[in-house]
Order: C-alpha cells, then structure tokens, then sequence
C-alpha cells in the first residue's frame, strides 16, 4: 500500500535525522527536540499513517510495516534516527533492517511490548495492569472511550476534559492505528526477536525513558538495552511517557550527547 507522506523541516544542522512521532500525535510534536537541536541536526519529521497530513491507512497490510516503509522512503543517506513510543520502534527496526542508513538511533520510550514480554512475563504483566479498559472500549466499538484510556496510560497527565474537543476528536479518529499496532509491538510479526538479529544493529544507539514513567517502561528498555551491541541509556528526571514535548530540553541534550559520539 502506497500512501502520502506529509514532511515538515526543523533546524540547519550539518548533520541529517528523521524524527517519527508517536500513536495520536503528529510531526509538529518534535518541534521543541529539533529546535534545540537546531545548529547540529536538519531534522525531517514526517506523519505517521492516518496522522497530521499524511494519507489514511485502510486496515489492509501490515501497519507497522507501512510505517517503516514510509520512514525508509525517506532516507538516501546515513541519517540519525529519533523516535518517540510507536515511533521509536520504527527506528529501531531501521537500525535492525537497514543498518547503512542510520548513523546513530534515539529511542525514546519503545513500546516493544514483545520484548519485555518475552524477557520478563510475569513483570510486564503486571505493568500492564489497567490497559484493559482500552481494549474493552474498542471491542466495543467506543472509540472516544478508548482513545481517554489510552491517553490515561500514555499521556502526559492532562486530564481528558481538558483537552480541547478537536483534540480529543483527533484522537478517537485515530485510536484504530493502536490497535492496528499489536502485530509488531505485541506480536513481533517482523521477527526481529530472533536470537542474533539485534546484532545487525551496529549504529550507537540512545534509550531514553522518564522517571516518572510506569514500570513498563523500563521493562521494555532493559530488554532492548541487553540485545543492542552499543547502546546508552538515560532518565529524564520527572519526565513521563511524553518527554519530548514535556521535557524537550533534556532529551535534545542527550541526543547531543550521543551525537557528539557518533
């Protein structure tokens, strides 16, 4: 399946990177990171299918294969990769699956629900206690409901009613790409969990996470941490999941840091 990619442009850095958001979201969420980032990295952002102004997924396929396809249409050269929650999967992939095009790779949260739960199933299921409200509001078929549960879990704590309601419309329009997610993120449908397949993941890499974030968390980044061949890890400080719009100082910081060593 071939759709629109909407791109948007951040910085005048010497070096190139490709910035992918996380689910609900959209390309002008990086815009603090990047602007931070702005004398060391022209940032390309682009939105995630049925996100921002990039086309609609039809249910057909496999999304997270889309969404890494239009990330790869992207790069023509060694670029340095930073991604957000579904995001930072799609960078990890990249790293796995084309290792000459990435010079370095962020991950800020991964929500690699198949590592953790491979590594350590009694501790991620108890992290993911809760989560079945959203999975009850989508079987049936509230998906204004589902959309408020998932942002309870994954948000930065603004509390739903107040949002504006063109924000929580946005959501519920695209609360189906969550669940259109589970393949990979729970699944690991491209198999990349394989033993050995991590290794092909040669770039240094950065595994970001908020102190204030859920046990799931850092569940998921110790299980990624142990298989790449050359990664750091930091904690933003009184950060949550959506650090790099709540915190985009620190995280731009700790990419500088991995920049500088790349």
């Amino acid at each position: 399946m071939n759709i629109h990619t909407h791109t948007r442009q951040f910085g005048q850095g010497p070096r190139r990177a490709l910035a992918i958001h996380c689910s609900l979201a959209h390309s002008g969420t990086w815009a603090g990171v990047a602007t931070a980032l702005g004398d060391q990295l022209t940032t390309l952002a682009y939105d995630l299918p049925c996100h921002g102004r990039s086309g609609d997924w039809d249910g057909t396929g496999n999304l997270h294969d889309l969404a890494t396809d239009m990330a790869r249409d992207l790069i023509d050269e060694p670029v340095d990769l930073i991604g957000h929650s579904f995001g930072a999967t799609v960078a990890l992939r990249l790293a796995i699956e084309s290792p000459e095009l990435v010079r370095s790779f962020t991950m800020v949260e991964p929500v690699y629900w198949a590592a953790a739960a491979l590594d350590e199933p009694e501790r991620f299921a108890k992290s993911m206690e809760g989560h079945e409200h959203f999975e009850t509001a989508m079987a049936r078929g509230d998906r204004m409901g589902a959309a408020r549960a998932f942002n309870r879990a994954w948000g930065d704590g603004t509390p739903w009613d107040d949002f504006a309601e063109t924000a929580r419309q946005y959501m519920a329009d695209r609360i189906h790409f969550v669940a259109g997610s589970s393949p990979f993120l729970g699944d690991d449908s491209a198999g990349l969990l394989q033993p050995g397949v991590f290794a092909r993941a040669i770039a240094p890499a950065l595994l970001i996470e908020g102190g204030a974030s859920g046990d799931v968390a850092d569940a998921i980044n110790s299980s990624i941490e142990r298989r790449l061949p050359n990664v750091s890890r930091v904690v933003i400080d009184g950060a949550g999941h959506m650090a790099p719009i709540t915190h985009p100082e620190p995280v731009a910081a700790a990419i500088g840091d991995l920049l500088a060593r790349s």
